[in-house]
């Protein structure tokens, strides 16, 4: 199958392909991927997401064919840095993933200059330490836990409506980094294992997560281009701000419960209640969508690696 056969067929489709092999390179989370993408190819109505997903799993459509797609030099380096973040979405990458962005790679005939600058940037973000001292300084106060959760899915929230690439691999590390302060202020001192695990756990796949946040781009009657980086409809960008703040928000609502408790929630428990939570933060974000856009206004790629790296305040 050649990616050309596909309906509406474009450099989006190629780029979104692109995606979804970075997704199912780690052969131990397939299932759970493709269940992922099935979820998102029906909320999204996306005929080509299915299709594309479909064929990938089946080995019938060859990579080679699908960077065939990209003859742009800056959509080549958008795919490979967009494979980088869904490949590093966990905050390490296996070897069938390396295996796969070295072919990658040399598919794309990137220079050694230009990828290098995409895995730097990739990099500072998914591979930013978990445990960097969040400002200012919170010594003697009992943690407001809750506030800072709406703080961090604001800003979750707000990365959504930005149209850099980077902004969406900025998502689930500031999560992460939500997850560990949550933890630490009820005494468990957790690394990044631990929170993948926790956060699989509660159903919030890290990869397909990614895959969902590129899609979204996708799915905006691209055409128009920022700063090299795609941009899309308001309407849609919304729908991708409200996700981000749900999941945001319930994911640090249920570690909350969680580890004030003693870990005390199981699998099923913890699943039902991030998928309850996660609709009822859609619903709010429209209450908090003025913070949100303020949010927006104000961010620009350095103070969103500072952030990542918890060096400024949320």
């Amino acid at each position: 199958m050649n990616i050309s056969n596909l309906p509406a067929a474009s450099s989006q489709d190629a780029l979104l392909a692109i995606c979804l092999f970075a997704a199912f390179a780690d052969g131990e989370k397939s299932d759970t991927e493709r269940d992922e993408v099935r979820r998102l190819a029906d909320e999204l109505g996306s005929e080509n997401l299915s299709v594309l997903s479909r064929q990938i799993l089946m080995r019938k459509l060859p990579l080679e064919s699908v960077v065939a797609g990209l003859p742009a030099p800056q959509d080549r380096l958008l795919a490979y840095e967009m494979a980088l973040g869904v490949c590093e979405a966990g905050g390490s990458i296996t070897p069938d993933e390396q295996e796969f962005l070295n072919t990658l790679r040399r598919l794309l005939d990137l220079g050694e200059t230009e990828a290098r600058t995409a895995e730097a940037s990739v990099d500072a973000l998914a591979l930013a330490p978990i445990n960097a001292p969040a400002l200012p300084p919170e010594a003697n106060a009992a943690p407001d836990n809750g506030g800072m959760i709406l703080k961090y899915a604001i800003l979750n929230g707000a990365l959504e409506l930005l149209p850099e690439t980077l902004a969406t691999v900025a998502i689930i590390p500031l999560q992460m980094k939500m997850v560990y302060r949550i933890g630490k202020s009820h005494g468990v001192e957790l690394d990044r294992s631990n929170i993948k695990d926790f956060l699989a756990t509660a159903g919030l796949g890290l990869g397909s997560q990614m895959v969902e946040g590129f899609a979204r781009k996708f799915m905006r009657g691209l055409g128009k281009k920022v700063g090299g980086k795609l941009a899309g409809r308001a309407a849609d960008q919304l729908t991708g701000s409200a996700f981000s703040f749900g999941s945001t928000y319930a994911i640090g609502q249920i570690a909350e419960n969680y580890y004030s408790t003693g870990s005390k929630m199981d699998t099923a428990n913890m699943k039902a209640t991030f998928a309850s939570l996660s609709q009822k933060a859609r619903e709010l974000h429209s209450q908090y969508l003025p913070q949100i856009q303020e949010r927006a206004q104000s961010l620009n790629p350095t103070e969103i690696l500072s952030l990542v790296r918890g060096n400024a305040p949320v």
